[in-house]
């Protein structure tokens, strides 16, 4: 189709050139964060909102995105949510992080390879919520993205001191887990009351994500992931694939996602707030203090190094099993380009659909099947057949 001669000329193709990376639109920002926060830090500091949007911004951006997800998330569709992230918290979290408890049992607390029991402890029981958004946002669907209550439930030190033993677990209020998810609730509310709602917060994943993929770049150093060296690419080489692969056997033999299996690979990486975990338990408990600094320079290479290997790994796992499509919330395939039911079949997405993909650029036409806040262009569209549908995901048209 000939563009409009009165539609604005694309002189350089940003979007589209950061969409055709696996998580793209989460990555690039986050690396070109990490170069400004390691390069040019006072730039960033200047103040106004300059600084609120580029390097402080990042946690109220991912609460929007949360709050966004939380719309298209009806009672009907809440119960596979709750089994996603119930399996995305077991395989991602708890499983490993009891296997590294086992192997500190073995080696000490000194670890393996010059690798801390600190360092990979806190490097793989957690993980990067706003990567998982962002990738499930243009190849899964509304389960997915609402499974990111996992990554809300393990970030930060909790897993980390409660798997440790720590004393200072008591220390930690509920409430912090609980504030984690209130966007969520509070959107799951507004959406259920008023489903304008919805249409209205479909742009928000195609908005956010960049800048706050930025703000959370900025926060890791890469003299820091340097520093960790090859102790810190050990850590990344054995979160990634490990992690992933638990998850993909969760999303294969437990919840049956047959060629969408490979979604939960996008689950294999270390969360940037982690960076500041070791600290944490150092300060909780003395006879870690002597591992704080290299646990802190692996964990910051680990989420660097993860945010790379775990996209790349599920959109190979992906296209390998037929499913690096996108499709709309009832699992139809979508016209990548337009981000249109190819079989024509227009019409508003059904109500409850959760919508948080990255990717995806613009509204679909009138009424056109716009699976989500990243459809069009190349956009982040994703959702799961309806439950009347009778298929899975492995089994939706592919």
């Amino acid at each position: 189709m000939k563009p409009s001669p009165h539609e604005d000329r694309t002189i350089v193709p940003l979007f589209d050139a950061m969409n055709r990376l696996p998580g793209g639109l989460m990555l690039v920002p986050l690396i070109l964060g990490s170069v400004m926060g390691t390069f040019a830090m006072p730039a960033l500091e200047i103040g106004s909102f300059t600084t609120a949007l580029f390097k402080d911004g990042a946690m109220a951006l991912i609460a929007l995105l949360i709050f966004a997800t939380g719309t298209h998330v009806t009672a009907r569709t809440s119960g596979p949510v709750l089994a996603h992230a119930a399996v995305i918290l077991t395989a991602k979290s708890l499983i490993p992080a009891g296997a590294v408890v086992l192997l500190g049992l073995v080696v000490g607390i000194d670890g393996v390879a010059g690798v801390s029991i600190l360092a990979l402890l806190v490097a793989i029981d957690n993980s990067n919520g706003g990567l998982w958004l962002a990738f499930t946002g243009r190849y899964g669907d509304k389960r997915d993205r609402g499974a990111y209550l996992a990554s809300a439930i393990n970030d930060g030190p909790f897993f980390s001191m409660l798997f440790l033993g720590m004393s200072g677990l008591a220390a930690i209020p509920g409430t912090l887990l609980l504030a984690a998810v209130v966007p969520f609730l509070l959107g799951m509310l507004v959406g259920n009351l008023d489903p304008k709602w919805r249409d209205i917060m479909r742009a928000t994943p195609n908005i956010v994500i960049p800048f706050f993929a930025f703000g959370l770049g900025t926060g890791i150093d890469l003299g820091a992931v340097v520093k960790g060296g090859a102790s810190g690419l050990v850590v990344g080489a054995i979160v990634a694939p490990f992690t992933g692969a638990l998850v993909y056997f969760g999303y294969r033999l437990v919840l049956r996602r047959g060629n969408k299996s490979g979604l939960g690979f996008a689950a294999a990486t270390t969360a940037g707030n982690a960076i500041a975990t070791p600290a944490i338990v150092g300060a909780a408990d003395p006879k870690f203090a002597p591992y704080v600094e290299t646990a802190t320079a692996q964990v910051a290479a680990s989420a660097l190094i993860t945010a790379v290997l775990a996209p790349l790994l599920a959109s190979w796992v992906l296209k390998r099993e037929g499913g690096l499509t996108v499709v709309d919330e009832d699992g139809n395939l979508l016209d990548e380009e337009s981000g249109a039911d190819p079989s024509g079949n227009g019409g508003p997405p059904e109500a409850g659909a959760a919508e948080v993909g990255p990717g995806a650029g613009g509204t679909a036409p009138d009424g056109a099947a716009d699976a989500g806040p990243g459809a069009g262009h190349g956009g982040s569209t994703a959702a799961p057949p309806s439950p009347d549908s009778g298929r899975t995901d492995g089994q939706a048209r592919t």
